[in-house]
């Protein structure tokens, strides 16, 4: 009993010399990461976010060599910097049967390196006009922000042969200055959250090499070998090919795309002063100001508006469509063009981008101060000048889209019809139907934002707010 008790407690002792020596080789192995031109550059890189006081960082992990890398030099990073917060989100699009086992090499490196790590599920549904990719990369994108720590700037792996792929697809499909300038270092999401790329500037292939100098085990994604994916292709066939005739290639590509991106956010600075001085306070685009502007002008001017609404730009037969409506038509046209995202109207000598709203309930009794309607707006009463108080037997109630009910508004001469007088108000003919009407009984007291009935007007009264 005595020799098996010995046994147990030598075998214990060898597990923990053996988890001792390991941790020393590991200390070793991350003081020597700190000497590689690859940890360099990438802590270089984010010493700009750091000297501003980020210290919370998330790796976007997906098991392959590229975000392993990233992964193992965040974590020789805070090795040296305690201060600094890493952690690691897996997303599983479901779209290899090999998902789970990636989630579980990802748990298990994190698990290793005393990295907390989260991972996300998301369904991907086939939709037409939108690659598979776009729409797990914009499932990617939500879930990592959902999933991130506050404040944290989640890092993702692309590299420059990433880089330089994106850049030869776009030249093929015919992209212009924007396009070409391929993938931002830095991007924001639209919920205000920082998404950085350390490695862009970095070799696939000096990757791969300090992956294999450290013995760093990654997965490989099958997928990443099938050929007839354009990006695969380009990777396997057209990139490895113009490197070896090229010296230099991969970095003359990356130095071109860089002057792109320079030459693109200094146009964005004088297509900025110009679509300042043509669009108003709805903004709403004017035609005569466009139309003193080269084609060239105009067309830069008319797209950096529709970005103000929507990333699915028009095609280039589109946009001149549009101008070409917009400058010809006569001054009274009606002019309706639909796009994926809304539609583009024209209403006295303006553009407006129009998102249809969804269709409102109507005749709506008004029983309490606050009513929300079907757009999600919210109707609210307030004290203060408008309208007097309904009677007993009077009911309040909200209407819509009633052009033909007469008003008489407060300082207006005489009583007319709605649509008089939201022509006459100059409203734009497809937001007369989402303005909410005030009745009592039957007899229009207020459109609200725009008039009060002067037979019905009290200094000390009510009225209605729509937000």
């Amino acid at each position: 009993m005595r020799f098996f008790c010995f046994k147990m407690a030598k075998i214990k002792y060898l597990k923990l010399s053996i988890l001792k020596l390991l941790a020393k080789l590991s200390g070793a192995q991350v003081k020597l990461m700190h000497t590689s031109l690859i940890y360099q550059q990438v802590k270089q890189s984010l010493g700009q976010y750091i000297e501003q006081g980020h210290r919370v960082f998330t790796v976007a992990l997906s098991g392959g060599v590229d975000s392993v890398v990233l992964l193992h030099l965040m974590h020789a990073l805070r090795v040296q910097d305690p201060a600094l917060q890493v952690s690691a989100i897996y997303i599983h699009h479901g779209l290899s049967q090999y998902a789970d086992d990636w989630q579980v090499f990802c748990q298990t490196l994190c698990n290793e390196l005393n990295v907390p790590f989260q991972t996300a599920k998301v369904n991907i549904e086939q939709q037409s006009r939108t690659s598979l990719e776009a729409q797990a990369r914009d499932a990617r994108y939500q879930a990592l922000d959902e999933l991130s720590p506050h404040g944290s700037i989640i890092l993702l792996g692309q590299h420059l042969n990433d880089q330089i792929e994106t850049f030869l697809l776009r030249l093929k499909r015919g992209s212009g200055l924007k396009g070409l300038g391929a993938m931002q270092r830095e991007r924001t999401l639209t919920s205000g959250r920082l998404c950085f790329r350390p490695l862009l500037a970095v070799k696939r292939s000096d990757i791969e090499a300090f992956a294999a100098q450290y013995a760093l085990n990654h997965v490989t994604d099958d997928s990443n070998t099938d050929e007839r994916f354009e990006r695969n292709f380009m990777r396997q066939q057209v990139v490895p090919i113009l490197a070896a005739r090229f010296n230099g290639f991969e970095q003359c590509t990356a130095r071109s795309i860089s002057l792109l991106q320079q030459q693109h956010a200094l146009l964005n600075e004088y297509t900025h002063i110009d679509l300042t001085q043509c669009v108003n306070s709805q903004q709403a685009l004017n035609i005569s100001a466009i139309a003193k502007f080269t084609p060239i002008r105009t067309a830069n001017v008319v797209r950096a508006w529709l970005e103000l609404f929507t990333h699915v730009l028009p095609s280039q037969k589109q946009l001149e469509q549009i101008i070409n409506q917009a400058i010809a038509a006569k001054t009274d046209a009606q002019m309706l063009i639909e796009l994926s995202d809304g539609q583009i109207r024209r209403h006295q000598g303006h553009l407006y981008f129009v998102v249809p709203r969804t269709q409102i309930l109507n005749n709506i009794l008004i029983t309490r101060s606050e009513l929300k309607l079907a757009d999600g707006r919210l109707l609210k009463k307030h004290s203060g000048v408008g309208v007097r108080a309904p009677t007993a037997d009077e009911q309040v109630s909200v209407r819509f889209n009633c052009n033909s009910a007469r008003i008489k508004p407060l300082k207006k001469p005489g009583s007319n019809t709605l649509k008089h007088w939201f022509k006459d108000a100059k409203v734009a003919p497809w937001l007369r139907a989402n303005v909410p009407l005030i009745f009592y009984n039957d007899d229009l007291v207020q459109v609200v934002g725009y008039f009060i009935s002067a037979n019905h007007s009290d200094e000390n009264g009510i009225y209605w707010e729509c937000k």
